[in-house]
């Protein structure tokens, strides 16, 4: 879950993209999820750091200094526990002062398996922007890779949407574009659901359906509820895993 929230627009700084979602099944008969951003595969993005704002307080997305998000459950059958802190650091990127959110994934023995660094800011009108991340992977406390790191403005990396303002069902867009690294795109599944986690019961919730072409059978649903943000991540094609908040502090 390195990519916590990628992890990834009524108007979006100066892109507009519309999409659509639907599935179907492969040659092997599993469900197969095609969400198209409405960009017929040239992505553009031309941000002004002007209309950005300092704090990142839209509703399903608060990221507030200070914040602590606790998850566990399973991925690919194996144990994990994921910690994001909001930190108070700022980077910038693209000329573009944003929030650092770290997390790290440790296995069910306390080992560390991940530590990564991403970048996010808020926009204007809202909508919350991914710049990239810095992740390191770790085997037997040394790092093995750092693999999937990108910087929006660097070798063509583009920053894209994580949250929209006003998200509506229906909304495609991209989160992230770094050809070949991160490329995922994400779909507005559902608005007003409901969801049980250990942390306790939500309402109000809206869903979003992620998927990437770089690895096409893997679909996944993030649950986001109003004042804390990511509850529920859920593997509901080509792979099994859910995982749930147990712990939640609001930063203040």
């Amino acid at each position: 879950m390195g990519n916590w929230i990628r992890s990834k627009l009524s108007r979006v700084g100066a892109v507009a993209i519309a999409g659509l979602v639907f599935l179907a099944c492969g040659d092997d008969g599993d469900a197969e999820a095609v969400i198209d951003p409405g960009d017929d595969g040239v992505y553009t993005v031309d941000l002004d750091p002007a209309d950005f704002v300092e704090d990142i307080d839209n509703p399903y997305l608060p990221l507030t200094p200070g914040s602590r998000w606790l998850y566990e459950g399973e991925d690919d059958g194996e144990i994990e526990r994921v910690e994001v802190v909001v930190t108070d650091q700022r980077r910038d990127v693209m000329g573009i002062s944003t929030v650092v959110v770290r997390d790290i994934v440790t296995d069910g023995d306390g080992e560390l398996i991940e530590d990564t660094f991403d970048w996010f800011a808020q926009d204007v009108d809202g909508n919350v922007w991914y710049l990239g991340e810095e992740s390191k992977e770790y085997e037997d406390g040394e790092v093995v890779s750092t693999e999937g790191s990108w910087e929006a403005g660097v070798d063509g990396a583009l920053p894209g949407i994580v949250m929209r303002a006003d998200p509506k069902v229906g909304d495609a867009y991209r989160q992230e574009y770094y050809e070949g690294e991160a490329e995922d795109l994400a779909e507005v599944a559902e608005l007003g659901a409901s969801a049980d986690v250990p942390q306790g019961e939500y309402t109000d919730v809206l869903v979003i359906r992620e998927w990437n072409p770089l690895e096409p059978d893997v679909i996944e649903d993030k649950y986001y509820a109003t004042g804390v943000g990511v509850i529920l991540e859920l593997k509901v094609a080509g792979e099994d895993g859910r995982v749930e908040l147990i712990e939640f502090e609001a930063g203040t």
